[in-house]
C-alpha cells in the first residue's frame, strides 16, 4: 500500500479546513491499515447513496481522532467499543459485548452528543501471542499458564501499553504476569518480525491481524477475560445524522457485512499483497451488492 500517498492526502485535506465542501460528510480514520480500509468502505458506500464525502484519514491515535470528532473536524470515524470504554469512558472492562456497546453509546450521547450506529461483526480484540516453539517449551495455552514463566520472557508492544488497564497493568494484576523485559516498538508491524527473529518472546496482536494465521503463531487463551470485546462501530456526531439521515441508513447496512474473518482477508490484501485501500474497499462493496 502507498502509505505515503494516504498520509499526503490526509494532511492536505486537514489543511484545507472546513471551507472545503462544508456540506460534505467528513470521514476520519486512525493511522493503520484496517482503519483506512473501513473508512474507505464507509466513504464509498455513502457516495454511492449520493452523499458528498470528504476524506480526512490517517489522523493518528485514538486521542487525536476522538478530539477531531468532538470539535467537528470530522463527522464520523470507525472506533472500537473496548478502546472507547478503556480510554474515554474509563469503565468496567468485564461486561459482555452488548453491555459494553450500550455503556459506551449512552456515555458518548450524554457527554459528547455522539452516537454509535449499528455494530460490525469485527472484534479486533487483543491477542497475546508467541511462536509455537515458545508455547511448547513452557507448555503454555492460557494467560494463567504464562504467569509463572513470564519472568523468563521478553515482551514487546506499542508505547503506552504499559499504562493500560487492558495492557501490562491488567496482565500483572489479573494473571501475575511480569516479563523479564519490556521493549517499546516504534511501529506495531515490527512485532511479527521481532518474534520471528527472537528479539521478542511474546507480543500482542489483534484479532484481525492476518499475520497470526499466516505465521502460525499461538495465541494465549484469555481465560480470566481481561480483554473486553473490541467491536468496530461507526462513531458519529448526532448533528451530522440529524442533518443527513442517509449516514445511518447506509452504514447500518454496511457494518453487519464486516466480519473478523473478512477483515483479516482485507488487511492482507493491502499489507501483504500491496493493493490500495480504495481498491479493496470497492471490491468489498461490489461483492456485497453496493
Amino acid at each position: 500500500m502507498n502509505i505515503k500517498h494516504v498520509l499526503t492526502i490526509g494532511i492536505a485535506v486537514l489543511a484545507a479546513g472546513v471551507s472545503h465542501a462544508a456540506d460534505a460528510v467528513k470521514i476520519g480514520s486512525k493511522n493503520f491499515t484496517e482503519q483506512f480500509i473501513v473508512s474507505e468502505i464507509y466513504a464509498q458506500a455513502l457516495e454511492k447513496a449520493g452523499v458528498r464525502v470528504e476524506r480526512r484519514f490517517n489522523l493518528g491515535t485514538t486521542a487525536i481522532a476522538h478530539t477531531a470528532l468532538l470539535s467537528g473536524d470530522i463527522d464520523l470515524y470507525p472506533e472500537y467499543t473496548g478502546t472507547a470504554l478503556a480510554d474515554v469512558v474509563k469503565g468496567d472492562l468485564s461486561g459482555s459485548a452488548e453491555d459494553i456497546y450500550a455503556t459506551v453509546k449512552k456515555y458518548y450521547e450524554d457527554h459528547f452528543k455522539v452516537t454509535l450506529l449499528k455494530s460490525s461483526n469485527i472484534d479486533n480484540g487483543y491477542a497475546i501471542m508467541m511462536l509455537p516453539a515458545t508455547a511448547q517449551k513452557y507448555h503454555l495455552k492460557t494467560l494463567t499458564d504464562l504467569g509463572p514463566v513470564s519472568d523468563k520472557l521478553v515482551f514487546g508492544a506499542e508505547a503506552g501499553y504499559e499504562d493500560r488497564k487492558d495492557g501490562l497493568i491488567g496482565l500483572r494484576d489479573i494473571y501475575g504476569i511480569k516479563f523479564k523485559d519490556y521493549k517499546v516498538l516504534a511501529k506495531l508491524g515490527l512485532r511479527y518480525s521481532a518474534l520471528q527473529s527472537g528479539d521478542l518472546d511474546v507480543s500482542f496482536g489483534f484479532g484481525t491481524d492476518w499475520q497470526i494465521k499466516d505465521q502460525g503463531l499461538v495465541v494465549m487463551e484469555d481465560n480470566k477475560h481481561l480483554f473486553p470485546p473490541y467491536y468496530l462501530v461507526p462513531f458519529v456526531r448526532q448533528d451530522a445524522v440529524a442533518k443527513d439521515p442517509r449516514i445511518a441508513e447506509v452504514l447500518d447496512k454496511v457494518d453487519p457485512l464486516l466480519t473478523s474473518e473478512r477483515m483479516r482477508e482485507l488487511n492482507a490484501e493491502v499489507d501483504r499483497d500491496e493493493e490500495e485501500p480504495a481498491d479493496v474497499a470497492a471490491k468489498f462493496l461490489s461483492e456485497n451488492g453496493f
